[in-house]
């Protein structure tokens, strides 16, 4: 049970990381787009996920969710949660990715439109690659925190590893060793992450002096 909650947990995390790292990028774009009602939508986002509980936003998805769904169409219990924690992860993902292109020096932008490229090919090939390796830290701390976090899926019935290991304490009644594997387990999957992400950042020198 425990190692079928992992894998759960793991899953969500991977959904849910790399679909908040895309919406932080779309995000960070429109929060600094010059069409103010884009930055305006992406503002109102960021304010209204950050300003409320992921508990909250978990349950939201669960319940008001499929009642706007055409007849016939269902999410899944594991699919409400990855939403809720891909819009949360997405709102904290866009803060960093924007801090990311601010940190581009304007005079990279101009020297590309002096060489002829487009805004796209600008945006592409010159700001979104440095923006990445600065906001990369900050995106990885985001990652190991969102494993910590899919834990409140458990509130829908997601058997992830929490919920695995109440199911295993509610039979063992040994709640002293079951908590410990699940906290063992979870220092075991953040670490992972982190030490991957680290070896992210060293490969790309992020941090290093020149």
């Amino acid at each position: 049970q425990f190692a079928e909650g992992a894998r759960i947990t793991v899953w969500l995390t991977l959904i849910s990381g790399t679909i908040g790292v895309l919406l932080g990028v779309l995000a960070g774009m429109g929060k600094l787009s010059n069409f103010a009602p884009l930055r305006w939508l992406c503002d109102f986002y960021v304010w209204l996920i950050r300003g409320t509980p992921l508990l909250l936003q978990i349950l939201f998805v669960w319940l008001a969710v499929p009642s706007v769904m055409p007849a016939g169409f269902d999410l899944s219990d594991f699919a409400c949660a990855a939403i809720a924690l891909s819009l949360n992860i997405g709102a904290y993902n866009t803060e960093c990715v924007r801090a990311g292109i601010l940190a581009v020096p304007h005079g990279q932008v101009e020297a590309a439109k002096a060489l002829g490229l487009t805004p796209f090919q600008t945006f592409m090939d010159v700001i979104l690659p440095q923006s990445m390796r600065v906001a990369l830290p900050a995106l990885a701390n985001n990652l190991a925190s969102l494993v910590k976090d899919s834990s409140l899926a458990y509130a829908i019935s997601v058997v992830e590893l929490t919920m695995a290991g109440y199911r295993v304490q509610a039979e063992s009644y040994q709640p002293i060793p079951v908590f410990i594997t699940i906290a063992t387990i979870y220092l075991i999957l953040t670490t992972a992450f982190t030490t991957l992400t680290s070896a992210l950042e060293a490969q790309l020198d992020v941090g290093q002096k020149r």
